[in-house]
């Protein structure tokens, strides 16, 4: 073994395979496995230097140290035994082999992929093979050098091995990480797409449904008025046309299609609590009496708080338009406070014996609202009220605390 501990740096560690076949965080290219190339240079070492009657022995041993370490990755405590079984055979033919630095490989490989209890082992039984060579080669007067240069190589390796593994772990636990990271952030991709077609879908069921409604609305009542009442016919007509951009123009907006710039944009602003008196008007031009109160300032309402609200009063003045006959009337009460908003609207349309809120007119509607209402802390009730009529009722927080 005193060749060994001249050679051991001939030893190079040996990377993990699966690291060897992608590029790794530390910048160096990864090293294929050469005991094949090291066993051939070894035995021609070994043919250049040694006598021809000590020539098969050892080859042989040349071989029994360096070929195991072509499956040292697969299984390295076989393969540090076989080494160490070849070793002590050496030592026991009192052959000295350069080959000897197979020792440190096989232990390397142990530490790096084994670690812990194992290469404590696998060292003290390279460290053991040390003492034995430097007992049996070392020089008259020189034993103390050689030992003490032969165990500090049995600790590096020992250490540069657990630290390939703990370096090795590191960077799995980091990639596995990076993994998780990647599957929740597209996790939260897939839920912001799923929020916002649910969010485009409930605008269009609100924008569709409301402005049809009015449309045909004012369209019945311009097709019985157009022989009477030309002027009111051309007035409903123009209202249908109005209604009309203004459906396009909810529409584009909320697909995001459209330019602030635009004079679209401009003339149809996104509808808050100032534009329902011009909601009101619309429902009056269509045959449904509303009544609008606003209690209180709005001026410190979030935008979004607003539409909200003017997409709850659209959607039930809708419903309202929808289900229930001529002459009835829809009062609409906004009452604003600093923390909250508290909407109704109750009409008074005639409500069939025996019917409840789940067979009440509520469409695809009525869960749109809730939807809405909940973003704000709010539980919407829906339903018919004991002396007739429909009444929508909810509360929303605009501190962003739900109630107790």
């Amino acid at each position: 073994m005193t060749e060994a501990a001249a050679g051991h740096d001939t030893a190079h560690p040996v990377r993990h395979r699966n690291r060897a076949q992608r590029p790794t965080t530390t910048g160096l290219p990864p090293t294929k496995p050469t005991p094949l190339l090291l066993l051939l240079l070894l035995l021609l070492h070994v043919a250049a230097t040694r006598a021809p009657h000590e020539l098969p022995a050892a080859a042989a041993l040349t071989v029994a140290l360096t070929l195991p370490l072509l499956w040292r990755q697969r299984a390295p405590r076989a393969v540090f035994g076989a080494v160490a079984a070849a070793a002590f055979v050496q030592w026991l033919a009192n052959v000295q082999l350069p080959s000897d630095a197979a020792l440190l490989v096989a232990l390397y490989t142990v530490a790096a992929h084994v670690g812990g209890r194992a290469a404590l082992v696998a060292g003290a039984v390279v460290e053991g093979g040390a003492l034995l060579a430097c007992l049996r080669w070392a020089t008259e007067g020189a034993f103390l050098a050689p030992f003490l240069a032969l165990t500090a190589t049995v600790v590096a390796t020992v250490a540069l091995g657990m630290n390939a593994r703990t370096a090795r772990a590191y960077l799995a636990a980091l990639e596995e990480r990076a993994a998780r990271l990647e599957q929740h952030q597209d996790q939260q991709a897939r839920l912001a797409v799923a929020e916002e077609r649910t969010r485009i879908a409930r605008e269009m069921h609100d924008i569709v449904t409301h402005n049809l409604s009015v449309m045909v609305a004012l369209t019945d009542a311009a097709v019985q008025t157009q022989h009477r009442s030309p002027d009111r016919t051309t007035t409903a007509m123009l209202q249908v046309s109005e209604t009309g951009r203004q459906a396009l123009t909810d529409m584009r907006r909320s697909l995001g299609i459209l330019r602030t710039d635009e004079p679209d944009a401009q003339r149809h602003p996104l509808p808050g609590i100032a534009q329902l008196d011009t909601l009101a008007d619309r429902m009056r031009a269509t045959g449904l009496p509303t009544r609008l109160d606003i209690l209180g300032s709005h001026s410190h309402v979030p935008a979004t708080a607003q539409l909200t609200v003017y997409r709850l009063v659209q959607e039930a003045l809708t419903n309202t338009l929808q289900h229930t006959p001529a002459g009835t009337r829809a009062d609409v009460r906004i009452q604003c406070s600093a923390a909250t908003l508290t909407v109704d609207i109750t009409d008074n349309g005639p409500h069939l014996p025996g019917s409840s809120t789940s067979s009440a007119p509520s469409g695809q509607g009525i869960p749109g609202m809730r939807e809405r209402s909940a973003a704000y802390g709010g539980t919407l009730r829906a339903g018919p009220l004991p002396g007739g009529g429909w009444n929508v009722h909810t509360r929303l927080h605009l501190d962003g605390a739900a109630p107790a």
